[in-house]
Formats: structure tokens, sequence, C-alpha cells
């Protein structure tokens, strides 16, 4: 149930101290991984960010949850600032916040038994009654569609699919409210993506959980997702309700984003004209002045390479970060393709975030 926002991030920046010198370091430089994020997700909601491999989304949800401590901004979770809690109070947060990770294999010790991986974090936050500890990683590993006796066997013994189930058994462990999934499906075959995002959905149904969905592959999060953020070099460009988003896609990079959407259908593929960006995405370390966007945007002017666009709301919970928004989205060439990718988009992931893969069941 999507009532009230839940997390709420304001004007959030990671940035990374670039220093030289080995006997006496100092600073020259920053990388700004992150740079004036803001957004929020209500209660029981899924916004999905997304955007190129490097702009800064998984460094947004590990900032989020405090696994970087951030350089600035806030962060509320169920009105609470995350980002100035002290360690011991910070602790006590955890349990209401936790990640699933992008590798499977890596985040889990292959010298732990499934059992041991999944009871962890109750054992760090002080449960020691074995026969619990037992009863629990059954509960969550028939939570996720996997068998008792899986919990005496290693992570290698596992495919790449049932090990993120029990990634996300780990993660649902302490019962939280709020998941940051990292790119969950990015290393799994396609029929396995939609088992992992049909069983993420099914959860949230089930437990009244909020997710941060973090992904490139923009089929899977407009299944998944309620709300839509696009990044670009460590700044949001457009937010928008994902039927909203796909339909009238308004910043250029959002629009060269669904241009570069592969459509199933020949004649439609071979006809349609590609929004192309030149040149290759700045360095975080050195980004570009004015909007960072401007040095690849096709309707860039001299405003934008010394002005940053402050996120102003076009439609109805539709945001853009863009001085040219008007004339982009009126003079864009990819009007006449945008229902055919909305049509493409919706043949591969239903009609919107609370349904499933009717072709695809949760198991394993």
């Amino acid at each position: 149930m999507i009532d009230r926002p839940y997390v709420r991030v304001d004007e959030l920046t990671q940035h990374f101290p670039i220093k030289r010198g080995v006997v006496i370091s100092r600073k020259v430089g920053a990388v700004k991984a992150v740079d004036g994020v803001s957004f929020t997700i209500r209660s029981g909601e899924t916004l999905g960010l997304v955007g190129e491999s490097g702009c800064g989304k998984s460094t947004t949800g590990r900032s989020i949850l405090r696994l970087y401590r951030p350089t600035s901004g806030r962060v509320l979770l169920d009105d609470v600032d995350i980002t100035a809690l002290k360690p011991d109070e910070l602790r006590e947060m955890r349990p209401k916040m936790q990640m699933i990770f992008q590798d499977s294999y890596s985040s889990l010790n292959p010298r732990h038994s499934v059992a041991k991986i999944v009871a962890e974090p109750m054992v760090i936050q002080g449960e020691k009654d074995g026969t619990k500890l037992r009863h629990r990683v059954q509960e969550l590993l028939d939570l996720v569609g996997l068998d008792a006796d899986h919990a005496k066997r290693f992570p290698h013994e596992f495919s790449g699919g049932q090990r993120q189930r029990i990634g996300i058994a780990r993660a649902l462990a302490l019962n939280p409210s709020f998941v940051v999934c990292d790119e969950p499906i990015s290393a799994l075959d396609v029929s396995i993506q939609a088992q992992v995002v049909n069983l993420l959905a099914a959860l949230q149904r089930e437990l009244g959980l909020t997710y941060l969905f973090i992904a490139h592959d923009l089929s899977m999060v407009r299944h998944i997702s309620h709300r839509i953020a696009v990044m670009y070099l460590g700044r949001i460009m457009e937010q928008a309700d994902y039927d909203e988003l796909f339909r009238m896609p308004m910043h250029p990079y959002t629009q060269s984003l669904m241009s570069a959407v592969p459509i199933p259908e020949p004649s439609v593929e071979k006809a349609r004209t590609r929004m192309i960006l030149k040149g290759d995405v700045p360095s975080p370390a050195r980004p570009p002045s004015g909007c960072v966007f401007h040095t690849r945007c096709p309707f860039a002017t001299e405003r934008c390479s010394f002005e940053v666009p402050e996120p102003r709301e076009i439609r109805d919970r539709h945001a853009v970060a863009c001085h040219n928004v008007d004339d982009v989205f009126v003079g864009s060439q990819i009007e006449a393709q945008r229902s055919a990718i909305v049509e493409s988009l919706e043949s591969a992931a239903g009609e919107g975030p609370d349904r499933a893969f009717a072709s695809m069941d949760t198991g394993a």
C-alpha cells in the first residue's frame, strides 16, 4: 500500500578525494560520484534508478544505507536522519534497511553454509537461540523458493539465480522495511531475470517492502517500478511515474536511452531513427560545468555550458533538469517511435509495477 513518503534523499553528495604523495598525502581533487541527488520513495513503492554504467547509481544506494558516509546532504528513513546517526544509533537502524548486491557470488562467503549466511544478520543483532535461528532460516528459504535441504549446502553448489535468492533471503532476515536492490539481475540469464524480478515484486506485495531498484535494463525497471529516476554523471536528469516516463520522455538523455531499446518488430526496427549521443561519458573527476550532459546533448545551448539546470516539474510528478525541455520534447525526432518502444516494453514486462510476467513463474 503506497501512502506516505518513507525515504527522502535531499541534496545527497558523495565525493571521493583524489590524493597524491606517499609520505605526505594531499588532496588534489575529487571524484564526484553523486552530486546533489534528491528524491523521495513512498511507503510500499519502488523507485527505479537507471543510467549508464559509472553514473553513480550504486554509490547512491550505498550512501543512502551509510555503507559510505555521505559528503553532504540528508537521508531520512521513516523521518529519521540516517546521515546524522552515531555508530550505536546506526546499528539499531540497520534491521530496517538492507541491500541485495549485484554479484550474487562474491557477496556470499564461500566458506559458510547457506544456513550460516542467512542467519548471520540475526547473529550480529544478538540472536543466540539456535532453534529460533534454524526455524527462521527455513522460513526465509521457503519464502524465496528454496528447499530446506539447501541450508546445508555452500554457495558454489548453486546456480546464479539460486545464489541471488540466498542473497534476498539474507536481506530479509531482519524484517527490513526498505531494501536497496543494486542491479540484482544484471549477471543473470534473461529467463532467470524474470523469475527474480517476479519474486521481488511478490515479496513487496506480501511484506509491504519499499525498494530502490538500481538497473540499466529499461524493460525490467518498468516492470517493477512505480516511479523512475534517470541518472547521468552523478545527477538526476528526469523523474516521473513509470507510465508517464515511457510515454513522454522529456530529457534528451532519457530519449537517447529510449532510442536504444530494441523493438522486436523488424520493419519498425529497421525504419526508426536512433538518437545517438556524440562523444564519451566525461570523467566524474572532471565533470563539465553547467549541465553535465551538455557536452553530448544535441539540443545544448550556450546557457547549458555554464548554468546548472534545476529540476522543475513540467507535469504532475514529472520533473526534468533541462533548460530547453520544451524545445527538446517538441523537436524530438523519436516522437513517432515512442509508441512502438512503449509497446515493445509492455510486451516484455506486462502493464505496470503490480503485474507479473505471465509466462514466467517464480521457481528456480
